[in-house]
């Protein structure tokens, strides 16, 4: 479940600027190839695990209360997104739909979606998620480094540029513990 926590999108474009030609300079260059390659087999095993894990425990998965990071209606855009555009393009599609994605893989367990055609499909969407916007760092890392005025200058907005990326990803997070508390306090007033 360590994708309710991560903004995926986010990490992956710090790791594709790290990776690139313009911070080998500064010896923090991550392996180009090492993420293009790994990253992929991490996101296709976590989206596995929770196939398995739909198809197992059918929609009991779901059956509990709405709390901070699990609500119903999670499940049902996922339901939707996976009823409107069919089984295979929902795989794909959710891969870049941030809540959508954490809960396709169990939806489509239980759904039934058979185990190889998900295994297909989730290969294809990881490859071009992951990849994709990993690319899109590394590409955009020689842009960055000339806006901020050249390789050495790197260290002085790194660290600040990572938290920006961290903490954008993270707003739509603290959105919802905020909404989640009004809600509570107005049941309270109510009650």
């Amino acid at each position: 479940m360590a994708g309710f926590f991560l903004p995926g999108d986010s990490l992956l474009i710090v790791a594709g600027v790290l990776a690139s030609e313009a911070f080998a300079t500064q010896g923090i260059q991550l392996n180009i190839w090492g993420l293009l390659i790994g990253g992929p087999i991490f996101a296709i095993l976590g989206a596995q695990l929770g196939h398995w894990l739909g198809a197992r425990y059918g929609r009991r998965l779901f059956d509990k209360p709405n709390s901070r990071f699990f609500k119903q209606e999670y499940v049902h855009k996922a339901e939707h997104y996976f009823q409107k555009f069919g089984p295979r393009r929902a795989i794909v599609l959710a891969r870049f739909i941030p809540i959508v994605r954490t809960f396709m893989n169990p939806v489509a367990g239980v759904l039934g979606m058979p185990a190889k055609q998900f295994l297909l499909w989730n290969i294809i969407g990881a490859i071009i998620w992951v990849d994709g916007i990993l690319l899109v760092g590394y590409l955009l890392a020689d842009q960055l480094v000339n806006a901020i005025g050249g390789p050495d200058k790197i260290d002085k907005y790194i660290v600040p540029f990572v938290l920006v990326i961290v903490l954008i990803s993270a707003i739509p997070i603290f959105i919802e513990i905020i909404r989640e508390r009004r809600s509570k306090r107005r049941e309270k007033i109510s009650a």
